[in-house]
């Protein structure tokens, strides 16, 4: 995929469950049981932008850093999601370790049914 960072869509596409569509005016779109858990598109200075779930530290810790922001919607309507613009914070193997969390926190907030669908692993108790 030409839009996402060189490894971003094979990595993603290799997590448990995950499926792809384009959509949001040409975003490649990431999901695991039917929801978003990263969100790639290219602004219009054909630099690309990757959004994911983060969790509260995480949002807290990098939101404000070089290359990170909240993520444009998502993060105004007070959810924890980041947009990546480029590696002055964050390298490929950070974002993808980040983007790996973001598929934790979305498969562990789905349905049990859909989590064994998925043959996930049980959440402990």
């Amino acid at each position: 995929m030409d839009k996402t960072p060189p490894e971003l869509h094979p990595f993603c596409m290799s997590l448990r469950g995950a499926t792809h569509v384009v959509q949001w005016g040409g975003s490649d779109v990431y999901k695991v049981g039917g929801r978003v858990f990263a969100i790639a598109v290219t602004g219009p200075d054909n630099d690309v932008r990757v959004t994911f779930k983060a969790s509260e530290t995480s949002f807290e810790m990098l939101k404000g850093e070089p290359g990170m922001r909240p993520a444009p919607y998502l993060a105004s309507r007070g959810f924890t999601w980041l947009q990546w613009f480029d590696e002055r914070m964050l390298d490929e193997p950070a974002l993808r370790d980040y983007v790996r969390q973001s598929h934790a926190m979305v498969m562990a907030g789905l349905s049990k049914k859909k989590r064994l669908a998925l043959q996930a692993p049980p959440l402990p108790e």
